[in-house]
């Protein structure tokens, strides 16, 4: 089994470090203040702990073997994405109160909460993580779901550690949100990338 976690662990540092919706969810909510970008990486592990647990309960293999539910949820989570895509958009053209800069109080913790854990649970790809992925690390002389939980409590730690310095980082940008011009651009690009996104998951 330990040979698996060292080949598990590895596998999951490579799914945080390569960027997705998760993290365009957290970086935008950090910019915007620090405390945002906490709740919505806790939202994402959140959303996480629902696969885990669909996992290891047999949800996600009905869903897999269904094409009309994954579908449904592919869908879903795609909308979501171009919705927060279009919402950068149209904060682009408003002032920096409306907009998410630095000096917002309109955003709230339950907000970016919302936003990380619908984010991950509408994720298609974070089911298939835990159909396709995780099972090759699972020994089958033991208990499958145990091992699952194992594993995905894990995968859960490993985030708790890697998301705090993707928040520091990109709360570093708050001052230059500051400026009407940058977060106009910031807005924009964020928001096409959500899109874009979005469109990339509906078409996958």
């Amino acid at each position: 089994m330990s040979v698996n976690l060292v080949g598990f662990v590895g596998v999951v540092l490579l799914a945080y470090v390569v960027p997705g919706p998760d993290f365009l969810v957290i970086v935008r909510a950090a910019a915007r203040r620090r405390p945002l970008g906490w709740a919505a990486a806790l939202g994402a592990q959140a959303g996480l702990c629902v696969h885990m647990a669909a996992a290891a309960f047999g949800l996600s293999v009905v869903a897999a073997q269904s094409a009309v539910v994954f579908t449904a949820i592919k869908l879903a989570g795609a909308g979501y994405l171009v919705f927060l895509g279009v919402r950068a958009f149209l904060a682009a053209g408003r002032g920096p109160e409306a907009a998410g800069a630095p000096d917002d109080r309109h955003g709230t913790k339950r907000g970016s909460f919302a936003e990380g854990f619908l984010t991950n649970v509408l994720n298609p790809k974070a089911a298939l993580f835990f159909l396709s992925v995780l099972p090759q690390f699972i020994d089958g002389g033991g208990s499958v779901t145990s091992q699952i939980l194992l594993l995905g409590v894990l995968d859960v730690l490993i985030g708790v550690l890697y998301w705090p310095w993707v928040v520091v980082v990109a709360a570093k940008l708050r001052g230059l949100l500051a400026r009407p011009v940058f977060r106009r651009r910031w807005e924009r690009t964020t928001g096409m990338l959500f899109v874009g996104t979005g469109a990339a998951v509906a078409a996958g």
